[in-house]
């Protein structure tokens, strides 16, 4: 079974109806969303709640059909994040594939979760509009003939943490083009778009019920725009299962780095004393003395609880230790004994001999283009064409839009310029 499941964020409100039609005989359904998308642009505060937005999935291989209608008065996309466009991006909600959703104007998104199991998110993809809240999450679990490497949970959680800044998205985004910025940081970091508990500013906190001796499993993304953050539960050990439709070696962790746009699954078994623990998420790089609002807290409530959470927040990593985030990616690795959406294992498809036909040399950096600060990959910072460059591609041969193998691919070009990036690759069915 799997779920897009509801999340209140601040600002951008949708109003739902949804739908499904069982398919006689297949094993999958179809499913129809309708969602009525607005924005707020007032001054919102972290306390703020969005229309709850909820679409229904059973399984991996739902075909998913969201009628979006555009209330705001700008260009709107939502972008799928994660989720595998088998054989066909064209709903995928980037710029560089659809065409901006006008004001006034409706777009059906259809879409399969095909072969994919796992924990993932959607997002409106254009214009800083993430900013401005209009995240959620995605279940898509296994069809009952699959095993899951991991006996079944009691109950599932979703936490979705991502930092927040209060000024309006609007002025965010132009004062992020004046050349004298260097960034603009987040003033707090929200757990399911509630602020941290005992906070004087938070009229509501996130909160979780267990049962002494039960197993939960928490599905943990990073829906923020700036911070990566590290996770841990007071007293509690997680065990890493899955990330982002891949299930994992399972390791035990007493924190976990979460980069932005990263989702993770853990389990974790209230073995505790019957009492109420911190959950608390901490920003990596940078420091948060004097910035208490930067430390996202929850509560882990187990069932008959009459004692307040007790001491200071639990320790984490050091926020500017990067051996300890590169060594913890290093030890996530694949599961290659059990399978994910297929009866045969993850690991089946052995590539260890592949003989590379293609060497592609990226590098990230920020640079000042006309004037306007931007982040660019070998120079090169991605100019959004007028014509999505799918529809270019298909209509077009790319005629007018953009230059084939104009990108660098070895190294970075000499002076930093705006271009739009697609190269030649070579494929190998």
């Amino acid at each position: 079974m799997a779920s897009f499941s509801p999340f209140r964020w601040p600002r951008i409100a949708v109003f739902s109806v949804l739908l499904v039609a069982l398919l006689a005989g297949v094993d999958c359904i179809d499913i129809f969303h309708e969602w009525i998308v607005t924005a707020d642009t007032s001054a919102i505060y972290p306390n703020t709640s969005l229309d709850q937005w909820d679409v229904g999935i059973h399984h991996d291989n739902d075909v998913v059909h969201v009628n979006v209608f555009n209330n705001m008065d700008e260009p709107l996309l939502f972008t799928w994040n994660g989720i595998q466009q088998r054989l066909n991006s064209w709903q995928d909600g980037v710029s560089g594939t659809n065409c901006p959703i006008e004001p006034g104007k409706n777009w059906t998104y259809v879409f399969q979760t095909k072969d994919q199991i796992g924990s993932f998110t959607y997002f409106p993809s254009l214009n800083f509009h993430k900013a401005a809240g209009g995240v959620g999450p995605i279940r898509v679990n296994n069809r009952n003939v699959i095993l899951v490497p991991f006996p079944k949970p009691e109950a599932e959680f979703d936490l979705l943490i991502g930092d927040w800044i209060s000024d309006d998205y609007r002025h965010i985004r132009q004062v992020l083009q004046e050349e004298w910025v260097s960034h603009v940081y987040p003033g707090v970091i929200l757990m399911n778009g509630k602020g941290p508990y005992g906070s004087q500013y938070s009229t509501s906190y996130e909160s979780f019920t267990v049962t002494k001796g039960k197993t939960y499993r928490f599905r943990i993304s990073n829906v923020g725009t700036v911070f990566s953050f590290n996770f841990r539960i007071q007293k509690h050990q997680m065990v890493l299962v899955e990330t982002e439709g891949s299930y994992t070696d399972q390791i035990v962790l007493d924190s976990l780095d979460v980069h932005v746009g990263q989702s993770y699954s853990v389990l974790v078994t209230a073995n505790q004393d019957e009492a109420d623990y911190y959950m608390v998420a901490t920003p990596k790089l940078f420091s948060i003395d004097n910035h208490d609002s930067l430390v996202a807290k929850g509560i882990l409530r187990y069932e008959n609880s009459v004692l307040p959470v007790q001491g200071p927040v639990p320790d984490g990593p050091d926020p500017f230790d990067i051996d300890f985030s590169i060594n913890q990616a290093k030890s996530i690795r694949w599961n290659m004994s059990a399978g994910a959406a297929r009866p045969n294992p993850q690991g089946t498809f052995n590539v260890t001999n592949v003989t590379l036909s293609q060497t592609f040399i990226l590098h990230g950096s920020r640079e000042v283009i006309n004037g306007v600060p931007s982040y660019v990959v070998n120079n090169v910072s991605y100019l959004t064409p007028s014509t999505p460059l799918k529809l270019a591609d298909y209509y077009r041969n790319g005629s007018g839009v953009y230059q084939l193998d104009a990108f660098p691919v070895q190294s970075p070009n000499d002076i930093a310029s705006y271009g739009v990036s697609v190269v030649t690759g070579v494929h190998k069915g």
